[in-house]
């Protein structure tokens, strides 16, 4: 082959050239560089300096980006738990810094604070007004989210903003929370809540004289009655939550999660239904899906092997390992007991609901659906609104006395079995109003569990 200096190094130097062209060149990423990135969490660490440069917006963007890097937080609990009087927002907020080891940040404990001017101010103002200007309340939050222990073990803000102007300052600020928890409960069900609600003036913990009772003597003989909890007070501070609530929401679109008050603390427990399970994995058309759904085809019960293996799957993944589940109507049996206690499943608190074999007919069997609207209906409790509706009215035929009874007898004989073996359980009678059987659901978890009888 011969080479000519006058022609061919110029086209070689542009083939040359070409083959290195930006626009066509292949992207080779090492297969090593995403391992990497995800292991260290590159990704998330760009996003959250991103975030945090676009906040504050620096005017030498590299000494912040290297302070911030230092600090270490970018993991650490923040959160805002919302709520109206009596919606359990303070106690919710306790309970996840016991568990996160994280701080709590309310007005009562900002202007508190000994040694502070600020909080000086705050607190002359306070007991003078008993409110605070906007613009203190956050400043006193943002001196106090600057010490070390929020810095290093981040802050759960207990009612904090209470308005949409509130909210908007610390954004201005840079504050801004990873989770809000806005809780939500009917209005009737909230004053009754708070009449019976007592405060520590030691710890600032939160009781109840019906569902939340100490059992310590010395801390019963220490609660005090809190200001502002008559009836007439605590609807006219639903009212002014109300109004409120609907203009700080829009500030936290995609971070904001409302969860019923009327029920047990749902935001650090996952509700899990293996009857749910079963069908999700069907639909996902996984592996088991494709087992389970010859036993639905067929109209058999799953076997419980694997039931056990997709119940194993889901608890095994990452939000019930970190904030808990809940199981419902599972285990059925001594034998599926024994098997969730031999994978390691073990439940820290066993509820048994227990409702009169009439008041359960009365529940089942007269249920109704329309076929039409898909709306259901309960013939004494929910009637059809017409006579046309009513004539078109089906029942399930799970739902006859004859099935009913079925499966009571079923729960009869498996029942005893299952609370002699999760001894101690904690009996509710279930013939009573949601709401109050949430609460007493409510207190078995919050209270510590009765010593066992030797």
């Amino acid at each position: 082959m011969t080479y000519d200096p006058s022609d061919g190094g110029h086209q070689g130097a542009a083939a040359l050239h070409s083959g290195m062209d930006a626009t066509t060149a292949p992207h080779r990423i090492p297969p090593e560089m995403p391992q990497y990135g995800e292991a260290n969490h590159i990704f998330e660490m760009m996003q959250n300096m991103l975030e945090q440069l676009l906040i504050h917006q620096p005017t030498d963007p590299i000494p912040f980006m290297i302070d911030h890097l230092q600090l270490d937080n970018d993991y650490v609990p923040k959160i805002l738990v919302l709520g109206p009087p009596a919606s359990g927002k303070t106690t919710v907020a306790m309970w996840l810094c016991k568990h996160l080891r994280s701080n709590l940040l309310s007005v009562e404990n900002l202007i508190a604070r000994q040694f502070s001017s600020l909080a000086a101010g705050a607190r002359q103002h306070y007991q003078k007004f008993k409110t605070l200007p906007s613009g203190l309340l956050v400043r006193l939050v943002q001196a106090r989210l600057r010490e070390e222990d929020c810095v290093t073990r981040g802050w759960i803000l207990d009612g904090i903003p209470e308005t949409r102007e509130q909210a908007l300052l610390l954004q201005t600020l840079g504050i801004a929370p990873r989770h809000v928890i806005v809780l939500s409960a009917p209005d009737t069900v909230l004053i009754e809540r708070n009449l019976g609600k007592r405060v520590d003036p030691l710890t600032g913990e939160v009781y109840h004289t019906t569902f939340d009772w100490p059992p310590q003597p010395e801390i019963q003989n220490r609660l005090l009655v809190p200001a502002g909890i008559s009836e007439g007070e605590t609807a006219r501070k639903l009212l002014e939550f109300h109004r409120n609530i609907v203009r700080i929401a829009p500030s936290y679109p995609k971070i904001l999660r409302v969860i019923p008050a009327d029920q047990p603390c749902v935001d650090v427990f996952c509700q899990v239904c293996c009857g749910q399970l079963l069908k999700e994995a069907v639909a996902d058309k996984s592996k088991y899906g494709k087992v389970i759904l010859s036993f639905f085809e067929k109209e058999i019960a799953v076997p419980d092997s694997i039931i056990m293996k997709v119940l194993g799957r889901r608890l095994d993944q990452q939000d019930c390992v970190e904030r808990g589940w809940v199981l419902h109507g599972f285990p059925r049996d001594l034998d599926q007991a024994h098997m969730l206690n031999s994978l390691g499943y073990k439940p820290n608190r066993v509820f048994f609901l227990n409702v009169p074999f009439d008041s359960i007919l009365e529940r089942l069997t007269l249920r109704r659906t329309d076929p039409v609207t898909g709306e259901r209906y309960h013939l004494m409790y929910k009637p059809p609104p017409t006579v046309e509706i009513q004539a078109r009215l089906l029942q399930n035929p799970k739902d006859t006395e004859e099935q009913v009874k079925l499966k009571m007898d079923l729960f009869c004989r498996t029942s005893a079995e299952l609370e002699q073996f999760y001894q101690p359980v904690l009996p509710l009678n279930g013939d009573q109003d949601p709401y109050t059987v949430f609460e007493h659901l409510e207190s078995g978890i919050i209270n510590p569990l009765p010593n066992k009888v030797p």
